[in-house]
């Protein structure tokens, strides 16, 4: 990175940390026995909540010689992700398939754990990101808080591609659709691209991709990839193809 590059990253990660740390304060004892409560329901296996708000402290170990190529965005913080232990995002299945992807494509010259910044649509833990709709019917303050922090992250997100120069993939677009619980996140990410030249450009390097949980983001671009008009693409080719139509599909243009 840059000098101007990490100063950037650097000052993201502080206001990303102090944000999530002010939210974990505040609304820890509201969130933990709602999330404990729809796990319960949704018959999801015991485990201790441990960070009802997740930073993803994987940002701490980035350093200025990283080259950052992509900021990844998955859908929340699960199980694995909130233990004290990690408290890093994708770090579950899905994120052994997204680096054995990377690490089996080396033509992308891309190691998943070093040129890739990883952020959620909202840093709430819940088991399963359907619940988050659970949370946002049982308490309205919770409802406003899943709200706030899709737009705050939206909006950093963005300021953070244009200043890193970076493409943007969104990972996981279900509940990105109509009435789905990111429609907040949606509308923002959008809002923030339109507003300037910079924002414009970096909208063309933003791609929409299907969830590397339950390998359907493989099985999706070997769908794609399998058609007469992409046999002798490259596979950087395939892949921006492929995320501008779901791009196409879910944001309209």
């Amino acid at each position: 990175m840059t000098q101007q590059q990490w100063k950037a990253f650097c000052a993201f990660k502080k206001e990303f940390q102090d944000i999530c740390n002010f939210w974990k304060n505040k609304y820890s004892e509201i969130l933990k026995p709602l999330q404990k409560q729809i796990a319960n329901q949704d018959k999801v296996p015991e485990y201790p909540i441990e960070n009802p708000i997740v930073y993803n402290t994987a940002l701490d170990e980035v350093s200025q010689s990283d080259e950052i190529k992509l900021i990844l965005i998955g859908d929340n913080p699960g199980k694995n992700e909130q233990l004290e232990i990690n408290k890093k995002y994708l770090v579950g299945l899905s994120g052994k398939i997204a680096d054995n992807f990377f690490k089996k494509n080396i033509e992308l010259q891309t190691d998943f754990r070093k040129n890739i910044i990883i952020l959620n649509k909202t840093p709430i833990h819940t088991a399963k990101t359907k619940e988050l709709l659970f949370l946002a019917n049982q308490n309205k303050e919770i409802a406003e808080l899943i709200k706030t922090s899709q737009i705050w992250m939206a909006k950093k997100t963005v300021e953070l591609q244009i200043a890193l120069n970076c493409k943007l993939w969104l990972v996981g677009y279900a509940e990105v659709k109509e009435k789905g619980i990111f429609q907040e996140y949606k509308k923002t990410l959008f809002e923030e691209y339109q507003k300037n030249e910079d924002g414009k450009n970096a909208y063309k390097n933003f791609f929409v991709y299907q969830h590397f949980s339950m390998n359907r983001f493989l099985i999706d671009l070997n769908e794609f990839s399998s058609s007469k008009e992409t046999t002798n693409k490259s596979l950087e080719t395939r892949l921006n193809e492929l995320g501008t139509i779901h791009k196409k599909q879910i944001f309209g243009l």
